[in-house]
C-alpha cells in the first residue's frame, strides 16, 4: 500500500485507496482478493503481493498499456 499511497502523492493522475478486506467481505469478493497485498487497477487489472518499487511500476505500466495486436512485435 506504501507505493501506490507514494504514487499518488507525487502524481494527480494516480489515486491509492486502501481497504481492509476482513471489514468488507463483500468488495473483497467483488475483486477476488483472497491474498494480500492486492493491487487493483481501473477495476479491472491485478497486481498480487508485495513488489519493490521499480517491478510494481513496471506492472502499473503494463496494465495501462494498449494490448499488443496479434502479429505486431
Amino acid at each position: 500500500m506504501r507505493l501506490a499511497y507514494q504514487f499518488a502523492l507525487e502524481s494527480d493522475f494516480v489515486r491509492a485507496d486502501g481497504v481492509e478486506a476482513t471489514e468488507f467481505p463483500e468488495l473483497a469478493s467483488a475483486y477476488r482478493v483472497y491474498a494480500v497485498p492486492k493491487t487493483v487497477v481501473n477495476g479491472g487489472a491485478f497486481i498480487e503481493g508485495s513488489l519493490p518499487e521499480e517491478f510494481f511500476l513496471d506492472e502499473i505500466l503494463k496494465t495501462l498499456a494498449p494490448p499488443k495486436e496479434e502479429g505486431s512485435s
